[in-house]
Protein backbone atom coordinates (compact mmCIF):
# COMPACT_ATOMS: atom_id res chain seq x y z
CA UNK A 1 0.00 0.00 0.00
CA UNK A 2 0.98 3.66 -0.30
CA UNK A 3 1.80 5.84 2.68
CA UNK A 4 3.40 9.20 3.34
CA UNK A 5 6.74 8.75 5.05
CA UNK A 6 9.54 11.00 6.23
CA UNK A 7 12.05 11.76 3.47
CA UNK A 8 14.66 14.16 4.92
CA UNK A 9 16.53 14.44 1.63
CA UNK A 10 13.57 16.00 -0.18
CA UNK A 11 12.55 19.66 -0.05
CA UNK A 12 9.20 18.91 1.59
CA UNK A 13 10.62 16.24 3.90
CA UNK A 14 7.84 13.78 3.04
CA UNK A 15 7.17 11.36 0.18
CA UNK A 16 4.65 8.75 -0.98
CA UNK A 17 6.17 5.28 -0.78
CA UNK A 18 5.14 1.65 -0.78
CA UNK A 19 4.99 0.17 2.75
CA UNK A 20 3.70 -3.04 4.26
CA UNK A 21 -0.01 -3.27 4.99
CA UNK A 22 -0.92 -3.21 8.70
CA UNK A 23 -1.80 -6.43 10.50
CA UNK A 24 -4.53 -5.57 13.01
CA UNK A 25 -4.44 -6.97 16.52
CA UNK A 26 -7.57 -8.50 17.98
CA UNK A 27 -8.74 -5.16 19.41
CA UNK A 28 -8.14 -3.24 16.18
CA UNK A 29 -10.24 -2.62 13.07
CA UNK A 30 -8.72 -2.29 9.61
CA UNK A 31 -9.78 1.05 8.12
CA UNK A 32 -9.58 2.23 4.52
CA UNK A 33 -8.44 5.82 5.04
CA UNK A 34 -10.23 8.49 3.01
CA UNK A 35 -9.11 11.69 4.77
CA UNK A 36 -6.58 12.79 7.36
CA UNK A 37 -6.14 16.08 9.17
CA UNK A 38 -2.76 17.60 9.97
CA UNK A 39 -1.49 18.76 13.35
CA UNK A 40 1.53 20.89 14.19
CA UNK A 41 3.00 18.17 16.40
CA UNK A 42 3.39 15.57 13.68
CA UNK A 43 4.52 18.15 11.12
CA UNK A 44 7.15 19.45 13.54
CA UNK A 45 8.37 15.89 14.14
CA UNK A 46 8.89 15.45 10.39
CA UNK A 47 11.69 18.01 10.48
CA UNK A 48 13.94 15.74 12.52
CA UNK A 49 12.48 12.31 11.72
CA UNK A 50 14.47 9.35 10.45
CA UNK A 51 13.87 8.29 6.82
CA UNK A 52 10.77 6.14 6.55
CA UNK A 53 9.12 7.36 9.76
CA UNK A 54 5.32 7.25 9.43
CA UNK A 55 3.43 10.39 10.54
CA UNK A 56 -0.27 10.80 11.14
CA UNK A 57 -2.74 10.68 14.04
CA UNK A 58 -6.17 11.74 12.75
CA UNK A 59 -8.08 9.75 10.15
CA UNK A 60 -11.54 9.10 8.74
CA UNK A 61 -12.59 6.35 6.39
CA UNK A 62 -14.50 3.09 6.02
CA UNK A 63 -14.01 -0.10 8.04
CA UNK A 64 -12.70 -2.89 5.81
CA UNK A 65 -12.64 -5.44 8.64
CA UNK A 66 -13.97 -5.05 12.18
CA UNK A 67 -11.94 -6.00 15.23
CA UNK A 68 -11.59 -9.74 15.86
CA UNK A 69 -12.87 -9.34 19.43
CA UNK A 70 -16.15 -7.91 18.15
CA UNK A 71 -15.77 -4.48 19.70
CA UNK A 72 -16.39 -1.23 17.87
CA UNK A 73 -17.74 -0.43 14.40
CA UNK A 74 -18.20 -3.24 11.91
CA UNK A 75 -17.32 -3.72 8.25
CA UNK A 76 -18.62 -0.96 6.00
CA UNK A 77 -19.10 1.63 8.74
CA UNK A 78 -17.96 5.21 8.11
CA UNK A 79 -15.64 6.05 10.98
CA UNK A 80 -13.32 8.61 12.51
CA UNK A 81 -10.37 7.54 14.61
CA UNK A 82 -6.98 8.15 16.13
CA UNK A 83 -3.72 6.22 15.89
CA UNK A 84 -0.37 6.97 17.55
CA UNK A 85 1.30 7.16 14.13
CA UNK A 86 0.96 6.07 10.51
CA UNK A 87 -2.47 7.52 9.69
CA UNK A 88 -1.26 9.09 6.44
CA UNK A 89 -1.75 5.87 4.49
CA UNK A 90 -4.26 3.93 2.44
CA UNK A 91 -4.93 1.55 5.35
CA UNK A 92 -4.62 1.85 9.13
CA UNK A 93 -5.15 -0.51 12.04
CA UNK A 94 -7.13 1.40 14.69
CA UNK A 95 -8.05 0.40 18.22
CA UNK A 96 -11.80 -0.13 18.45
CA UNK A 97 -11.99 2.12 21.51
CA UNK A 98 -10.43 4.92 19.45
CA UNK A 99 -13.07 4.73 16.70
CA UNK A 100 -16.51 6.29 16.36
CA UNK A 101 -19.09 6.01 13.61
CA UNK A 102 -19.61 9.14 11.56
CA UNK A 103 -23.25 10.28 11.19
CA UNK A 104 -24.59 10.54 7.61
CA UNK A 105 -24.81 14.34 7.92
CA UNK A 106 -21.04 14.67 8.51
CA UNK A 107 -18.57 14.21 5.67
CA UNK A 108 -15.37 12.29 6.28
CA UNK A 109 -13.11 15.29 5.71
CA UNK A 110 -14.85 17.20 8.49
CA UNK A 111 -14.80 14.15 10.76
CA UNK A 112 -11.05 13.72 10.29
CA UNK A 113 -10.41 17.02 12.09
CA UNK A 114 -11.97 15.86 15.35
CA UNK A 115 -9.60 13.42 17.10
CA UNK A 116 -6.58 15.51 18.17
CA UNK A 117 -8.01 19.04 17.98
CA UNK A 118 -11.56 18.24 19.08
CA UNK A 119 -10.62 15.87 21.88
CA UNK A 120 -7.97 18.30 23.14
CA UNK A 121 -10.48 21.16 23.29
CA UNK A 122 -13.08 18.94 24.96
CA UNK A 123 -10.59 17.61 27.52
CA UNK A 124 -9.20 21.02 28.37
CA UNK A 125 -12.62 22.48 29.04
CA UNK A 126 -13.55 19.52 31.21
CA UNK A 127 -10.66 20.50 33.49
CA UNK A 128 -12.36 23.85 34.07
CA UNK A 129 -15.55 22.40 35.54
CA UNK A 130 -18.72 24.50 35.47
CA UNK A 131 -17.99 27.47 33.18
CA UNK A 132 -21.33 29.25 33.42
CA UNK A 133 -20.75 32.95 34.00
CA UNK A 134 -16.98 32.55 34.20
CA UNK A 135 -14.26 34.25 32.16
CA UNK A 136 -12.19 32.11 29.83
CA UNK A 137 -9.26 32.87 27.53
CA UNK A 138 -7.88 30.83 24.65
CA UNK A 139 -4.40 31.56 23.30
CA UNK A 140 -3.65 30.36 19.77
CA UNK A 141 -7.37 30.72 19.16
CA UNK A 142 -7.03 30.72 15.37
CA UNK A 143 -5.76 27.14 15.24
CA UNK A 144 -7.65 23.88 15.16
CA UNK A 145 -7.84 23.39 18.92
CA UNK A 146 -8.50 27.07 19.48
CA UNK A 147 -11.49 27.31 17.17
CA UNK A 148 -13.10 24.25 18.74
CA UNK A 149 -12.33 25.52 22.25
CA UNK A 150 -13.90 28.93 21.59
CA UNK A 151 -17.14 27.28 20.49
CA UNK A 152 -17.26 24.74 23.28
CA UNK A 153 -16.45 27.31 25.97
CA UNK A 154 -19.17 29.65 24.74
CA UNK A 155 -21.67 26.79 24.60
CA UNK A 156 -20.76 25.97 28.22
CA UNK A 157 -21.73 29.49 29.28
CA UNK A 158 -18.33 31.18 29.54
CA UNK A 159 -17.40 34.69 28.51
CA UNK A 160 -14.68 33.92 25.97
CA UNK A 161 -11.62 35.97 25.02
CA UNK A 162 -9.83 34.67 21.93
CA UNK A 163 -6.15 35.61 21.64
CA UNK A 164 -4.24 35.57 18.34
CA UNK A 165 -0.85 36.77 17.17
CA UNK A 166 -1.79 38.68 13.99
CA UNK A 167 -4.90 40.61 12.86
CA UNK A 168 -5.62 38.30 9.94
CA UNK A 169 -5.73 35.35 12.33
CA UNK A 170 -8.72 36.89 14.12
CA UNK A 171 -11.09 36.40 11.18
CA UNK A 172 -14.24 34.48 12.06
CA UNK A 173 -13.59 34.08 15.79
CA UNK A 174 -16.45 36.34 16.89
CA UNK A 175 -18.79 34.36 14.65
CA UNK A 176 -17.68 31.21 16.48
CA UNK A 177 -18.64 32.74 19.83
CA UNK A 178 -15.72 34.82 21.06
CA UNK A 179 -16.94 37.80 23.10
CA UNK A 180 -13.59 39.54 22.73
CA UNK A 181 -10.64 39.08 20.37
CA UNK A 182 -7.17 40.22 21.45
CA UNK A 183 -4.46 40.59 18.81
CA UNK A 184 -0.78 40.42 19.71
CA UNK A 185 -0.76 37.95 22.57
CA UNK A 186 -1.82 37.66 26.18
CA UNK A 187 -0.59 40.50 28.40
CA UNK A 188 0.34 39.98 32.08
CA UNK A 189 -1.80 42.91 33.27
CA UNK A 190 -5.56 43.11 33.07
CA UNK A 191 -8.78 41.57 34.34
CA UNK A 192 -8.25 38.01 35.60
CA UNK A 193 -9.52 34.89 33.86
CA UNK A 194 -11.02 31.85 35.57
CA UNK A 195 -9.76 29.47 32.88
CA UNK A 196 -6.89 30.03 30.47
CA UNK A 197 -6.16 27.50 27.74
CA UNK A 198 -2.53 28.15 26.88
CA UNK A 199 -0.56 26.74 23.95
CA UNK A 200 1.94 29.44 22.99
CA UNK A 201 4.38 28.92 25.87
CA UNK A 202 7.17 31.36 26.69
CA UNK A 203 6.00 34.85 27.59
CA UNK A 204 2.37 33.88 26.94
CA UNK A 205 2.40 31.18 29.61
CA UNK A 206 4.09 33.57 32.04
CA UNK A 207 1.34 36.11 31.33
CA UNK A 208 -1.32 33.44 31.91
CA UNK A 209 0.11 32.68 35.35
CA UNK A 210 -0.16 36.40 36.12
CA UNK A 211 -3.72 36.77 34.76
CA UNK A 212 -5.37 33.70 36.27
CA UNK A 213 -7.92 34.41 38.99
CA UNK A 214 -7.50 33.50 42.68
CA UNK A 215 -9.23 30.14 42.21
CA UNK A 216 -8.72 29.80 38.47
CA UNK A 217 -6.90 27.32 36.27
CA UNK A 218 -4.20 27.61 33.64
CA UNK A 219 -4.34 24.56 31.35
CA UNK A 220 -1.19 24.27 29.26
CA UNK A 221 -1.13 22.00 26.21
CA UNK A 222 1.56 23.31 23.88
CA UNK A 223 4.58 25.53 23.32
CA UNK A 224 4.25 26.79 19.77
CA UNK A 225 6.73 29.62 20.45
CA UNK A 226 9.44 27.14 21.40
CA UNK A 227 10.54 29.54 24.13
CA UNK A 228 11.31 28.76 27.79
CA UNK A 229 9.09 30.26 30.48
CA UNK A 230 10.33 32.71 33.08
CA UNK A 231 7.90 33.95 35.74
CA UNK A 232 7.83 35.36 39.26
CA UNK A 233 6.32 32.62 41.48
CA UNK A 234 4.99 35.12 44.02
CA UNK A 235 2.74 36.67 41.38
CA UNK A 236 1.12 33.26 41.04
CA UNK A 237 0.90 31.84 44.56
CA UNK A 238 -0.04 35.09 46.31
CA UNK A 239 -3.31 35.17 44.38
CA UNK A 240 -4.87 32.52 46.63
CA UNK A 241 -5.34 29.05 45.23
CA UNK A 242 -4.87 29.10 41.44
CA UNK A 243 -3.70 25.94 39.71
CA UNK A 244 -1.85 24.93 36.57
CA UNK A 245 -2.52 21.66 34.76
CA UNK A 246 -1.01 20.04 31.71
CA UNK A 247 -3.06 18.20 29.10
CA UNK A 248 -1.60 15.79 26.52
CA UNK A 249 -4.25 14.15 24.35
CA UNK A 250 -1.99 11.24 23.36
CA UNK A 251 -1.52 10.30 27.01
CA UNK A 252 -5.27 10.47 27.62
CA UNK A 253 -6.07 8.31 24.59
CA UNK A 254 -3.44 5.68 25.28
CA UNK A 255 -4.58 5.54 28.90
CA UNK A 256 -8.20 4.94 27.90
CA UNK A 257 -9.46 8.06 29.68
CA UNK A 258 -10.94 9.43 26.47
CA UNK A 259 -11.78 7.75 23.20
CA UNK A 260 -14.77 6.47 21.26
CA UNK A 261 -17.45 8.00 23.50
CA UNK A 262 -15.98 11.50 23.27
CA UNK A 263 -15.39 11.16 19.52
CA UNK A 264 -19.01 10.12 19.12
CA UNK A 265 -20.10 13.17 21.12
CA UNK A 266 -18.08 15.50 18.89
CA UNK A 267 -19.51 13.87 15.76
CA UNK A 268 -23.05 14.36 17.02
CA UNK A 269 -22.36 18.01 17.83
CA UNK A 270 -21.14 18.56 14.27
CA UNK A 271 -24.13 16.70 12.83
CA UNK A 272 -26.55 18.80 14.93
CA UNK A 273 -24.90 22.08 13.99
CA UNK A 274 -23.68 22.73 17.52
CA UNK A 275 -20.02 22.58 16.50
CA UNK A 276 -18.57 24.06 13.34
CA UNK A 277 -15.60 22.47 11.59
CA UNK A 278 -13.49 25.05 9.81
CA UNK A 279 -11.23 23.55 7.15
CA UNK A 280 -8.98 26.18 5.63
CA UNK A 281 -6.91 23.88 3.40
CA UNK A 282 -8.06 20.81 1.48
CA UNK A 283 -5.72 18.99 -0.86
CA UNK A 284 -4.76 15.59 -2.19
CA UNK A 285 -2.16 13.80 -0.12
CA UNK A 286 0.02 14.03 -3.24
CA UNK A 287 0.30 17.74 -2.40
CA UNK A 288 1.13 17.17 1.27
CA UNK A 289 4.34 19.19 1.22
CA UNK A 290 2.68 22.49 0.36
CA UNK A 291 -0.02 21.99 2.99
CA UNK A 292 2.55 21.14 5.67
CA UNK A 293 4.49 24.32 4.83
CA UNK A 294 1.33 26.42 5.08
CA UNK A 295 0.47 24.93 8.46
CA UNK A 296 3.94 25.47 9.88
CA UNK A 297 4.04 29.04 8.53
CA UNK A 298 0.75 29.79 10.30
CA UNK A 299 -1.10 30.34 7.04
CA UNK A 300 -3.89 27.94 8.05
CA UNK A 301 -6.83 29.26 10.07
CA UNK A 302 -8.51 26.20 11.52
CA UNK A 303 -7.68 22.79 10.07
CA UNK A 304 -5.87 21.38 7.04
CA UNK A 305 -7.08 18.11 5.50
CA UNK A 306 -5.54 15.72 3.00
CA UNK A 307 -7.70 13.35 0.98
CA UNK A 308 -6.39 9.88 0.15
CA UNK A 309 -6.83 9.33 -3.59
Amino acid sequence: MLALVAAPGLEDGVALQQVEEPRPQSNQALVEVRAVSLNRGECTALRTAEPGWRPGWDLAGVVRAGSADGAGPREGARVVGWVPGGAWAELAAVRADHLAEVPPAVDLEAASTLPVAGLTALGLLALGGDLRGRRGAVTGAAGGVGRFAVQLARAAGAHVTAIVGRPERAAGLRELGADEVVVGGLEPDGEPFDLILESAGGASLAAALARVSATGLVATFGNSSGEPVTFEPRVFYRKGAPTMRGFFVTWELLGGRIGARELDSLCRMVADGRLRVEIDRRASWREAGSVIRALMDRRVAGKAVLTID
